[in-house]
């Protein structure tokens, strides 16, 4: 297709416990395929803050330890290979940038799992949600993957939604951000910003719905961008 929309996707990590949620994530590629967008996937080089048997639930490693993992290689296992290091990426030659959600946005794009409100942000996803709110492109967010737009950008008072978790919509208060409930498939929009958000995993029950969420979040851009 040409003059397609080109969508920087962020990924965390492989994995809901440690990493990206691979549910959201490949509902997400799909919705864009579908829909003629081409994309391009991202993550940060760096450590995970924990490594996760998926099977026990437990911790086979955290940061520091020799047999931790690292979030780029990780990453590449939803991404086929097909990813770039997130210092590559350049707000200018996209036309959205969206996060899938999983642990992986609150343990590695920030520690907003262990600091909540108080939270860091990775210093190379700050900068790229930095430069594309400068550039105006839309940004989205999937599950608790709003969390870390709220810290980057909550002074602006962007709009986002997490579903209907009283705590959550707090602590998104909390860093500037405005909290909209919205049910696992439904699309908070904030026209201003241009930042679209979905609960997803954070109240769905199945990855139908999921996948509903995707392709909503998805039409919510292809408005944006008319």
């Amino acid at each position: 297709m040409n003059n397609a929309p080109k969508i920087a996707v962020l990924l965390s990590g492989c994995g809901v416990y440690d990493g990206s949620e691979i549910h959201e994530a490949v509902s997400l590629l799909l919705a864009l395929d579908e829909r003629g967008f081409e994309y391009q996937c991202f993550a940060p080089n760096t450590w995970q803050a924990r490594t996760m048997d998926h099977f026990t639930g437990e911790a086979t490693a955290v940061a520091g330890d020799a047999d931790n993992r690292n979030v780029l290689a990780e990453s590449a296992r939803i991404a086929r290979g097909d990813i770039k290091d997130l210092k590559e990426f350049d707000a200018r030659e996209f036309d959205g940038l969206i996060l899938p959600g999983g642990f992986g946005a609150a343990l590695n794009l920030s520690d907003f799992a262990v600091k909540g409100p108080a939270c860091d942000v990775n210093v190379e996803v700050e900068r790229a949600l930095k430069d594309a709110y400068k550039e105006g492109i839309i940004i989205g967010a999937m599950c608790i993957a709003p969390v870390v737009l709220a810290r980057v950008l909550g002074a602006s008072h962007i709009k986002l939604t997490i579903g209907n978790d009283k705590d959550m919509a707090l602590g998104i208060q909390k860093m500037g951000a405005i909290h909209q409930n919205c049910a696992a498939d439904e699309v908070c929009v904030d026209d201003e910003h241009r930042i679209v958000s979905v609960p997803a995993y954070m109240l769905a029950k199945s990855i139908k719905e999921v996948a509903r969420g995707a392709q909503n979040l998805i039409d919510a851009v292809v408005d944006l961008l008319v």
